[in-house]
């Protein structure tokens, strides 16, 4: 049976501006051309891009509001780099999971989604609460290790060992994805 996919950026509009942003900022720049060239792939195969991102006390769900206030801070050059095109969809999270408090879970129902290919910042907190959350909603998972990026190489390497050990993910490298 063929899964319809859907390819979610977690957090990569950010400030930086928090204790331990410099230290994710220069583990997140590794990771933006995989993500960027694993998005023209997922766009080339018609499959949705959303972007999944922290409010930043923005609660007025308004995409262009948050990437300016985001400008702001150290991730400028990030942004500019993985911007959301005006096709992709933009959801804000309120926590660390993008399914709590989110219409993620009613988006992804809607285009008949069963099938996640996670990307984004940070790997050892939003990214493996969203494969948790979307593994206990019986989503097939995908999580391309050379786009997911955490604070230390250790704290990645303990959510990749949880993944591995408890979520049926999918760890294939991001240039070798089929669609």
């Amino acid at each position: 049976m063929s899964s319809k996919k859907a390819l979610l950026i977690i957090d990569m509009i950010n400030t930086f501006d928090f204790d331990g942003g410099e230290e994710l900022l220069s583990n997140t720049k590794s990771i933006v051309d995989p993500i960027r060239k694993l998005k023209n792939k997922a766009k080339k195969a018609d499959i949705p891009v959303i972007y999944v991102n922290d409010n930043y006390g923005l609660w007025q769900d308004n995409m262009n509001d948050i990437i300016e206030v985001c400008k702001k801070g150290k991730g400028r050059s990030i942004i500019e780099k993985i911007h959301p095109d005006e096709d992709d969809y933009f959801i804000v999270k309120p926590k660390h999971s993008c399914f709590f408090g989110t219409q993620l879970e009613i988006l992804l129902h809607q285009l008949d989604v069963d099938h996640l290919i996670l990307t984004g910042i940070a790997g050892d907190i939003c990214v493996l609460f969203t494969a948790n959350d979307a593994y206990m909603r019986e989503y097939g998972l995908s999580i391309p290790l050379d786009c997911m990026a955490s604070e230390t190489k250790e704290d990645n390497d303990s959510a990749v060992h949880i993944i591995e050990k408890t979520i049926d993910a999918d760890l294939t490298r991001s240039s070798e994805m089929e669609f």
